[in-house]
């Protein structure tokens, strides 16, 4: 197998725990030191920002996990160059504290280290999330 199949099984690994609620196997597939960030105006949003390393990311995916269930994911596309991964998706998220459902796109820009994921930043409808959550 391929340097990029090789990138592209780890992403649908913690694709696939991020989907069945299994935070350790998210967890997982980053390197102890990784970092996720949620990119959008923290003041606005408070889900916004970065977690880094296993303790904290375990707890951020946790929450996330707690809070939005995903359904179904749908790979739009999926870019791998170097060290470097796109992957653009179509979700559908269930909020578990009122039960809304609906559907949004994202794009997640992966760096690798090593095998694992080093760096995780992810680009979402945040006015959209907002929103749901009100």
């Amino acid at each position: 197998m391929g340097q990029r199949e090789d990138m592209l099984e780890v992403i649908r690994s913690a694709y696939a725990a991020r989907g069945s609620g299994d935070v350790d196997g998210l967890v997982g597939a980053f390197d102890p030191a990784g970092v996720f960030t949620l990119v959008g105006d923290n003041s606005a949003l408070e889900l916004t920002g970065s977690a880094q390393g296993h303790p904290t990311l375990r707890e951020a995916f946790g929450q996330f996990i707690a809070n939005f269930e995903f359904v179904e994911r749908q790979i739009l596309s999926e870019l791998v160059e170097g060290q470097r991964a796109a992957v653009h998706s179509r979700l559908v998220v269930r909020y578990h504290p009122t039960g809304k459902t609906f559907t949004t796109e994202v794009l997640d820009l992966f760096r690798f280290q090593d095998g694992k994921i080093i760096e995780l930043t992810e680009f979402a409808d945040t006015a959209q999330i907002k929103a749901v959550i009100a």
